[in-house]
């Protein structure tokens, strides 16, 4: 185990993994996007993190979000997980849903960056708020739901989003709280759903899983100063 972040240090250097290992995140959600986010971040050598999930795995979980054992909660499977990867990492796992009245349970103004991958828009709202008034780092996975080209994944700021009806609903909300730089993964796809159930969204393998992983990538860069922004 004490070789498994040589060649990623042959990569980015020794100083920059330290930053790694010094670094605290929350992941919010542990679903398709949310279980890949931490896949990556805790591989990259993320030395502690928190994850926030309320969930049980079920059989509809399983072509797109790394957990296998079906009844459990995911963030002791996730956790089971991580150790197994990285025995070293600390984990704090808060088996909740993030909403108003638990959020002073939950929330931590020591963390360096947020991830939110929350299917639940008000609690996305809830969070992307207090990350901003704590100005902690976040970034945000829109609609990953009724996608099939991952070519058409894009990281930017939430102004430049198109083509994605949830980043349209909180590019608006966020105006209320005049957060102007909160970053976002989206996707400019035009929504697909192939048995037209506006109920029942569609999902494939790859499509959550690239996302988290081009999340995981941008927290990384961020915290070693290789992240950036495009401006349009």
């Amino acid at each position: 185990m004490d070789k498994i972040f040589d060649r990623e240090k042959k990569l980015i250097g020794e100083e920059n993994f330290k930053r790694l290992e010094a670094s605290h995140v929350a992941v919010f959600g542990v679903g398709g996007v949310g279980s890949y986010v931490i896949e990556g971040l805790v591989r990259a050598g993320i030395g502690k993190i928190t994850i926030v999930d309320y969930d049980i795995i079920e059989s509809s979980n399983l072509n797109r979000q790394v957990h296998t054992n079906i009844n459990n909660l995911k963030v002791d499977e996730m956790g089971i997980r991580i150790r197994a990867i990285n025995p070293n990492v600390e984990i704090i796992m808060i088996n909740k849903i993030y909403k108003e009245d638990t959020h002073n349970e939950i929330f931590n103004d020591n963390w360096d960056y947020i991830v939110d991958a929350i299917d639940m828009v008000y609690s996305k709202i809830l969070l992307i708020k207090k990350a901003s008034e704590s100005e902690i780092k976040i970034i945000s996975s829109m609609g990953t739901a009724n996608k099939i080209d991952p070519l058409k994944f894009s990281i930017n700021n939430i102004k430049h989003t198109k083509m994605c009806p949830l980043a349209r609903v909180i590019r608006k909300k966020v105006k209320d709280f005049k957060t102007d730089n909160l970053k976002v993964l989206f996707s400019t796809e035009k929504p697909n759903n192939y048995l037209h159930d506006n109920d029942i969204k569609g999902t494939i393998s790859f499509i959550p899983s690239i996302a988290g992983l081009m999340i995981a990538a941008e927290v990384v860069r961020d915290i070693i100063d290789l992240g950036y922004l495009h401006e349009k």
